[in-house]
């Protein structure tokens, strides 16, 4: 009953045809977006419109929201999705609050044991935070910069709604949902080991391809290599091939074909 419903809600605004100021907005922001080819863009318009009306948004920190703010984030959300089932859109995502820059989260109240330890943690500064059960929080100046500038292997958005992927199973371990008991044997075999891999690197303090922040967790690495999987695909292609193949099979997509044929049409 309720897909019935939500079904013909979304029917009635795809009806909408998707206003050309936020095209504009997509191919100003969203450097992925020229990369698709015309079936993947129309998709990924449909998903936006979707996206932004079955979500809550938030502005914080003085920010006011608006039309470029929500798209350039929706499309980078909904790229991820873009060849996965996506009925429930991030059915662990009620909420996106944006703030206009670097964040520090409220100081939390020690717990029992960090009351007993004498160790309480101080809140840093943040540019994204992704929470099990909660909403998802982005910093704006830094969602704009990754979103346009893909081949510094930064963007805040893939990296956190890469954990609400891995957090669809109630948890956070570097493991989304898979389809079938041999891709999460591959997906273990491939994943442990780079993730060893650059955790022992980055120990010694050898500099690594991937990102030496993913080398703090498992669900850290994921969401590190996801950024690198959508924003330089050739390099993770070269320096990780295995793990590219892993996250080609899990995303259904392949953003080194998109990258090569961008380059061969400027050419």
């Amino acid at each position: 009953m309720f897909n019935w419903l939500r079904d013909h809600r979304r029917a009635e605004m795809l009806e909408r045809p998707f206003p050309l100021e936020w095209e504009a907005i997509l191919h100003s922001n969203v450097a992925h977006y020229s990369m698709l080819d015309e079936a993947e863009s129309d998709e990924l318009r449909r998903m936006v419109q979707v996206f932004l009306e079955e979500k809550h948004w938030e502005g914080c920190g003085g920010l006011e929201l608006t039309d470029e703010i929500r798209i350039t984030i929706a499309a980078q959300a909904c790229l991820l999705l873009l060849a996965l089932p996506h009925d429930e859109f991030y059915r662990n995502v009620d909420s996106i609050i944006v703030y206009p820059s670097t964040v520090v989260p409220p100081e939390r109240k020690p717990g029992f044991f960090e009351h007993l330890n004498g160790v309480v943690e101080a809140p840093v500064p943040i540019l994204g935070q992704a929470f099990v059960q909660g909403p998802v929080v982005l910093v704006w100046d830094a969602v704009l910069h990754g979103a346009r500038h893909p081949e510094q292997g930064h963007n805040v958005v893939y990296h956190e709604f890469a954990h609400k992927l891995d957090m669809l199973d109630g948890t956070a371990n570097g493991t989304p949902p898979l389809v079938n008991r041999e891709q999460l044997s591959e997906w273990v075999k491939v994943c442990s080991r780079e993730f060893l891999r650059v955790r022992s690197l980055s120990e010694k303090g050898h500099k690594t391809f991937i990102d030496a922040y993913g080398a703090q967790s498992e669900a850290e690495f994921f969401a590190v290599v996801t950024e690198e999987f959508f924003d330089r695909p050739l390099a993770l292609q070269k320096h990780a091939p295995d793990l590219y193949n892993v996250l080609c099979n899990y995303y259904r997509q392949d953003p080194a074909v998109r990258t090569n044929r961008t380059h061969s049409l400027k050419k």
